[in-house]
């Protein structure tokens, strides 16, 4: 659970950038944003497929079906909502409606799958209150084999009426983290920690479950195997699949909105329910890596565009990452020290290309992107963090481009100027006459041009150029 707290190179170093040409650089800015919207994961997983009974296959995930049709089939339904990935705002507006489904189709239970290594404070009290006041018995089931229900997702787990787990999962490790990173401190830490435990102690209270390991999983960050976590009441059961989950708690008495309840679950169908594809695209953007991924082509975009002014492809591009970018930032918990060392870190990379600092300002630029990438967003154990491996990545390209534009624009402006009258020096060329004392006509670079040499030179020798006088050469043998 993560508890949001207030608190140039003159013009040689500009050319190698404008080779990359203006076309080029917006399709390639357009493919990256593309990939970056389109081919990182949701924390949401589908959203509702077609009611089968759990008896004619009782293992896996449910065909899909939509729940808002009433269902043909005879006897119990289930709605089963599959949910990975950190708890955001999106997510809690994914449960939030599959809940209000349920209640409207009068569902026997909604059961939610989930994997989460935690998330936002604020959405999982969203979760939680919705939860309290469902007309429908909600059923947390950390499944598959392997997941978690880690920080926020063991709040959740106590505020369902049903909590159950599969084989090989675990759940705890409770304790708020600040947006920086760590554990809240001090005074402060304190009072995070003491609402934290009210808070889910009042909700062990409710569902009956064990407070006291409850309290400690917040104070202690102590996490638990499926098979203690039975055994100290803090789930109600460990089950295989759905359809062993559904045949265990058949028969459970509940409380629901205020009124007891049994459960008829055993051979019930299964509907499941996935998110709309709008939610699933701001899930997508709200993704940590995605968001950062956007926030750093929009400022490339830009920068393409003050390097290629009238390129209008890369400064669009760039301005709609920024902008979904920032629509992602508000949803997430972000350090602004982050955001400002990012922002610094781009400004120092525009004035690389148009001031002369022999690569001073693009190493300044790389250390600063680096450092604001690694507090810009935090969490605990995994949740709501900028992967290590995204932050390498685009160090390194960031590094590697600017190395090449460094040393092209050294290279240009080191290069022997060819045109003008700093061309000439160097270069060799053929007395036409006589040359010594008396000036005399030579021809060199295409040209003739008068030229005078303080030794004798006879008509038709080689001769170089030493330097330029006015429109008079002063020359010597070769």
């Amino acid at each position: 659970m993560i508890v949001r707290i207030r608190r140039g190179r003159a013009a040689g170093m500009a050319a190698p950038l404008r080779r990359l040409g203006r076309p080029a650089a917006g399709a390639a800015l357009g493919i990256l944003a593309l990939i970056a919207l389109l081919g990182a994961g949701s924390p949401e997983e589908p959203a509702e497929k077609p009611a089968r009974k759990a008896a004619e296959k009782p293992a896996g995930r449910p065909d899909r079906k939509s729940v808002e049709k009433p269902a043909e089939a005879a006897g119990p339904q289930v709605d089963v909502l599959t949910l990975e990935g950190a708890i955001q705002p999106i997510s809690a507006q994914v449960i939030m409606e599959a809940i209000g489904r349920a209640e409207r189709a009068k569902r026997e239970a909604l059961i939610i799958r989930l994997d989460t290594p935690g998330g936002l404070d604020t959405a999982m009290r969203d979760i939680i209150k919705r939860i309290l006041i469902s007309e429908v018995p909600v059923v947390v089931y950390v499944a598959p084999s392997g997941s978690r229900a880690a920080s926020a997702g063991t709040f959740i787990a106590y505020a369902a009426h049903v909590a159950a787990m599969s084989h090989g999962t675990s759940i705890g490790a409770a304790t708020p983290v600040s947006v920086g990173g760590g554990d809240v401190q001090k005074d402060l830490a304190r009072k995070v920690k003491n609402d934290a435990v009210s808070y889910i102690r009042s909700l062990a209270a409710q569902r009956g479950r064990n407070a006291d390991w409850a309290e400690k999983a917040v104070r202690e960050g102590g996490s638990l195997p499926e098979d203690e976590a039975l055994k100290l009441r803090v789930v109600d059961f460990v089950a295989r699949d759905v359809a062993d989950l559904l045949r265990q708690m058949d028969g459970k008495k509940v409380v629901v909105a205020g009124l007891t309840r049994v459960l008829h679950t055993k051979g019930a169908a299964q509907n499941a329910v996935e998110a709309s594809w709008r939610q699933k695209l701001l899930g997508r953007i709200i993704d940590p890596n995605v968001a950062y991924i956007l926030f750093i082509l929009g400022f490339y975009g830009i920068l393409f565009e003050l390097s290629n002014p009238g390129a209008i492809l890369p400064g669009i591009v760039g301005g709609i990452c920024l902008l979904l970018a920032f629509l992602a930032f508000q949803a997430l918990p972000v350090n602004m020290t982050g955001v400002f060392l990012i922002l610094f870190a781009m400004l120092l990379f525009v004035v690389d290309i148009k001031v002369q600092s022999h690569g001073l300002l693009a190493v300044g630029g790389v250390v600063s992107l680096v450092l604001g990438s690694l507090i810009l967003l935090s969490g605990q154990g995994g949740a709501m963090q900028i992967s290590r491996t995204v932050i390498v990545t685009v160090a390194v390209a960031t590094t590697l481009f600017f190395a090449f534009i460094v040393r092209a624009g050294y290279r240009a402006l080191r290069r022997k100027p060819v045109t003008g009258q700093e061309g000439l020096v160097g270069e060799r060329g053929v007395a036409v006459s006589d040359l010594g004392a008396q000036a005399g006509q030579i021809f060199v670079h295409g040209e003739y041009w008068a030229a005078e040499s303080d030794d004798r030179i006879e008509k038709g020798a080689t001769v170089i150029v030493d330097r330029v006088d006015g429109m008079r050469l002063r020359v010597r043998k070769a």
